[in-house]
């Protein structure tokens, strides 16, 4: 396979947030995976060359990446049911030993 470049405005586009949750919490501590949310079109290896480049000042290397599209739910608003927005989940393997921290990134190191 031959290693493909990527626009790094696009990958910074990519990653959305971090989603926080018990079962992310749990899947972070035992697998050492970390779970976010990423733009719809987005492909697993656009979420590896991402995660790469918003903590390259941490050495952070991506062992594998999973994606799950999560249908919205129908919420009722009144008398009025609505539906809430699908969107797309990235669980992250990264590899043993390393950890992604987030408030590094926060503080605008990425350039």
């Amino acid at each position: 396979m031959s290693a493909q470049t990527y626009n790094p405005e696009r990958l910074m586009q990519v990653i959305l947030a971090p989603q926080v949750s018990e079962k992310a919490t749990y899947i972070a501590e035992k697998h050492n995976h970390v779970i976010f949310r990423v733009a719809q079109d987005a492909t697993k290896s656009e979420i590896k060359a991402a995660v790469e480049l918003m903590w390259k000042a941490q050495n952070v290397e991506v062992k594998n990446v999973r994606t799950a599209n999560i249908k919205g739910k129908e919420k009722r608003f009144g008398r009025f049911m609505g539906r809430r927005s699908n969107w797309k989940k990235a669980y992250v393997s990264i590899k043993a030993g390393q950890e992604i921290n987030f408030s590094e990134t926060a503080q605008g190191e990425v350039k």
